[in-house]
């Protein structure tokens, strides 16, 4: 046998000083993050783990099953002999009555007058600045609606009680100077900002081809933006709704100043109202801990969590849903 050539051993690259401290300066991130993330993540489910502890006592306990049961939170109850049934919110006094019927009613007053006027105003504001408005005026209009995001809660609060308020009441004669109407439209002052800003985000991030191809087959500037960008836009769109719904429910300062805080069973928005999220505020400093009606602001604070909760998991739904429509419209 004829010996063969061995061929020379291929030397492996090998990393040098500098790439390994950035492979492990790279992880070293990452690692960070995770936990980061994951911290996050722990003080949310301990939170809701401490909200829910406490909101239980209205079960475990049987002076406050008695006191706060379901018929007295949500059925209509005696408030005096003589007197029709009624909903009535007033915790502290002798017989405790605690139904959350007027606080439901007035949280859904006030969010529904600041979505009405927040959504259109945020949406077709956003669709102006990133389809039609010069790029100077973009420039100029953008950080100047952003801006209101940094503003603070109590100082809109503030705004909408000594000066929206008169305002308001002389102009359409309300009889409750403080009523839903000035806490909705003091919200929206804190919610346009943020339907704004994703709004515009969303329009942007519609690819230029579909503009370009609109307007190629004949469509106004108008019906691209209409017919084409909105649509493609939709998932985002809806998501700058659910972020501003969710500030609106769980808004505190703005409506606890500018509402009026009367629990009143009323559908009329000239009427004061008190919130559910007011309500923590208003009576959680001067409860006596441990107390039913303690345990009853906390199932409220769950109560304004699982409606958050069901809302994005159905505001999810019908994202996905828009989403296979508009890929089936485009195959």
């Amino acid at each position: 046998m004829q010996e063969q050539d061995l061929a020379p051993p291929v030397a492996l690259p090998t990393l040098s000083h500098a790439a390994r401290r950035r492979q492990l300066k790279e992880k070293a991130i990452a690692a960070l993050i995770t936990a980061v993330a994951f911290t996050g993540i722990a003080a949310l489910v301990l939170i809701l783990v401490f909200v829910a502890k406490e909101a239980l006592t209205l079960v475990t306990d049987a002076a406050a099953r008695e006191e706060a049961s379901f018929s007295k939170m949500f059925l209509p109850q005696m408030v005096r002999k003589g007197k029709p049934l009624g909903y009535v919110w007033q915790p502290v006094s002798n017989v405790p009555k605690v139904s959350m019927i007027p606080l439901f009613i007035g949280t859904l007053k006030t969010t529904a007058v600041s979505m009405l006027v927040a959504v259109p105003l945020g949406i077709f504001g956003a669709l102006f600045a990133a389809e039609f408005a010069p790029r100077r005026l973009r420039e100029v209009l953008k950080p100047t609606i952003e801006l209101l995001a940094g503003i603070p809660s109590v100082v809109l609060g503030f705004f909408a009680l000594m000066v929206m308020a008169s305002f308001l009441q002389e102009t359409f004669g309300f009889t409750s100077r403080l009523n839903a109407v000035v806490a909705g439209l003091g919200l929206a002052l804190a919610i346009v900002p943020v339907i704004f800003t994703v709004t515009e985000d969303a329009l942007t991030a519609v690819p230029r081809s579909y503009r370009e191809a609109s307007l190629a087959l004949g469509a106004t500037p108008w019906e691209t933006a209409w017919k084409v960008v909105l649509p493609a836009a939709a998932p985002g769109i809806l998501a700058a709704c659910v972020l501003g719904f969710g500030r609106a429910i769980g808004e505190t300062m703005i409506v606890l100043m500018a509402s009026g805080n009367a629990a009143i069973v009323s559908w009329n928005l000239g009427d004061s109202v008190r919130s559910l999220s007011a309500t923590i505020a208003a009576e959680m400093g001067e409860v006596v801990v441990g107390s039913p009606h303690y345990a009853l602001l906390f199932f409220i604070g769950v109560e304004l969590f699982l409606f958050t909760f069901v809302l994005n998991l159905l505001a999810g739904m019908w994202t996905k849903k828009v989403i296979q429509r508009l890929k089936g419209g485009a195959g």
